[in-house]
């Protein structure tokens, strides 16, 4: 009977809105369960809630990442923030893929959507929905041209270094033979480094994934005769140690590449486009490295796995993304068959 004139109370010359019927289903679900509530929880709430916890979890910039896609998915919402969450619809993340996707580069919009999806893993597992309505949303498709990362070959790389001067010549050596990014990279001390064993240990700020990586010959070298100091927690490189953003590194990067002729200057003249627009991406910056070292690794016949381990890829599609056979390894791995003709 309770329940009943909950139901009827809701037909009664007032207009059932989404807030409503919520309120209803709540006061029904605890006379079932008296002194429970009903879970639930707003869009808006449950995301910003989410993107905090990841940011206590991950590494800043990781963290402001997440915090700024949830800030534009709550607002293409507009009023539907407000809604529970279980009435999100794969047609909202749709339209936010979209939307990003006008003035964004489709691979910014489709990273959008993932984080999206996992937030709604998380709100899946706690009970707040019954399914992940952005697991079924197809990555957004691109038909522009674009430039795209590439390896450096190695006489680019000996013209970088040529043209490295203080420290840039142990990062750059860093960033080939271990394939790490540039923030991890900055921020080593002598205690991530065991010369007898001849190893480097220290955990992704981005993955918090552990690695342990042998040292090459020529890395071993440049540590062996660097100074290192009575302090193991001294920064293998200490300038480098103190940026705070990696993207200061990035350009300081480029203006190697620029000494050694492998790009063009840039101009600092504005575009009248924004922050919000497209950036021009480049082919070649510090994160081509990462891309050398697995592509060398690649061309040389080790195993995908023990590739994906060193270098750090979450998974084998990952690993693939960040691989670039060259012509003659294709043609000695194609030349490798037998004969079946004979």
């Amino acid at each position: 009977m309770e329940f009943a004139e909950k139901l009827e109370s809701a037909t009664r010359g007032i207009a059932l809105t989404e807030i409503r019927a919520r309120k209803i289903l709540a006061e029904i679900y605890e006379i079932r369960n008296p002194g429970d509530e009903l879970p639930g929880s707003s869009v808006k709430e449950f995301f910003k809630s989410w993107a905090d916890n990841k940011a206590r979890e991950t590494a800043a910039a990781t963290g402001v990442r997440y915090r700024r896609t949830v800030e534009l998915f709550v607002t293409s919402l507009s009023q539907r923030a407000n809604i529970d969450i279980s009435a999100i619809t794969p047609r909202d993340i749709i339209a936010f893929r979209d939307g990003l996707a006008l003035h964004l580069y489709t691979s910014t919009a489709n990273h959008a959507v993932k984080v999206v999806r996992m937030a709604l893993k998380d709100a899946q597992t706690a009970g707040l929905v019954t399914a992940n309505v952005a697991a079924g949303v197809r990555p957004a498709k691109s038909s522009e041209q674009r430039a795209r990362r590439r390896p450096f070959t190695i006489p680019e790389i000996q013209r970088i270094l040529r043209s490295a001067h203080g420290e840039w010549p142990g990062l750059i050596l860093f960033g080939l033979y271990t394939g790490q990014r540039l923030g991890d990279i900055a921020t080593l001390t002598w205690q991530n480094i065991d010369l007898q064993r001849g190893e480097l240990g220290f955990v992704s700020r981005k993955t918090k994934r552990r690695q342990l990586i042998p040292l090459a010959r020529p890395l071993k070298k440049f540590l062996e005769t660097s100074e290192a100091g009575d302090d193991p927690k001294q920064p293998v490189f200490p300038k480098a140690s103190t940026a705070k953003r990696s993207g200061a590194l990035s350009n300081q990067f480029y203006d190697i590449l620029r000494e050694a002729g492998l790009v063009e200057q840039r101009t600092h003249a504005g575009t009248g486009k924004g922050r919000s627009n497209r950036r021009q991406l480049n082919e070649l910056s510090f994160h081509a490295l990462r891309h050398t070292a697995t592509s060398l690794m690649k061309n040389a016949g080790i195993s995908p796995a023990i590739v994906q381990d060193i270098i750090g890829h979450e998974s084998p599609e990952i690993s693939a993304h960040y691989t670039h056979i060259e012509d003659s390894a294709k043609r000695r791995a194609i030349m490798s068959l037998p004969d079946v003709t004979r």
